[in-house]
């Protein structure tokens, strides 16, 4: 089978599974798959933003990125919990470092990523680890997020943590991505932390694309269901391919979308 994405064909089926309940609070998550693999094969963690239980809007982004060759596992998680959906957090955490290999992921090689609020959670955990004891993922994904205020992950800022301690080794590379037209988190957000992690000698790079906070992860906005659903505008499947592209790169897969000339 041949899925198209972003433009381009990419040969790998992707095979989806839902409502997979991972914690003792009774959240699910899906998993997205690429079919076929011979061997175990890179993962992502990918967490959704400020909306509860809102894990379908990051199913077109999810889908791409699988298709390119990494598992992506996507939960729901409650930022509206007495704990700002910590435990969630926590538990989908743990739920994948134990079972991915179920999925044919590799537990060695497992991304955390999340978008807008999720991105700073995720961000959150790589820069204060002892919060999730002690694991740092292979790499950090942040998507569109804002890194100056408390993350749910933590209960501290993400920002501070790498001020206060962001020299300590080793440090997982951070890949950074943000609409350069977005209005609800400006991307200064993220040339802040970029300049940041930078100073204090952490591998991370930032990818700007021409869209806004929905048409990062290839969706849209829409009033009428107070949601982002999935988008074939044209900056947003070219932002969202690039997202799933830095996705799968920052799990360990080979870049794709620097062969289309990008």
């Amino acid at each position: 089978m041949t899925d198209e994405w972003g433009g381009f064909a990419v040969a790998v089926e992707v095979v989806v599974r839902t409502g997979i309940t991972y914690g003792a609070s009774g959240q699910v998550l899906d998993v997205y798959q690429p079919a076929g693999a011979s061997e175990p094969v890179p993962a992502v963690l990918l967490w959704h933003g400020r909306g509860p239980d809102e894990r379908d809007v990051l199913a077109p982004v999810a889908r791409a990125a699988a298709g390119l060759g990494v598992v992506v596992l996507v939960p729901d998680w409650r930022p509206d919990a007495p704990d700002s959906g910590r435990t969630h957090l926590r538990e989908s955490a743990d739920f994948v470092r134990r079972n991915v290999a179920d999925f044919g992921g590799d537990p060695e090689r497992i991304a955390l990523a999340g978008w807008s609020l999720g991105g700073k959670a995720a961000v959150g955990a790589a820069l204060n680890p002892a919060a999730f004891d002690g694991w740092r993922p292979r790499a950090v994904v942040g998507i569109a997020g804002a890194y100056g205020s408390v993350a749910p992950t933590t209960g501290t800022v993400p920002i501070d943590d790498l001020r206060r301690g962001g020299d300590l080794l080793p440090s997982p590379r951070v890949w950074l991505v943000h609409g350069t037209a977005d209005p609800v988190v400006d991307v200064e957000r993220s040339r802040e932390l970029r300049a940041a992690l930078e100073e204090h000698g952490w591998p991370v790079s930032l990818d700007e694309v021409a869209t806004d906070h929905a048409g990062v992860i290839m969706t849209e906005f829409v009033p009428e269901h107070d949601r982002c659903l999935p988008s074939t505008a044209g900056h947003a499947v070219e932002a969202g391919s690039r997202t799933a592209d830095v996705l799968a790169r920052a799990a360990g897969i080979t870049a794709r979308y620097a062969d289309r000339g990008a």
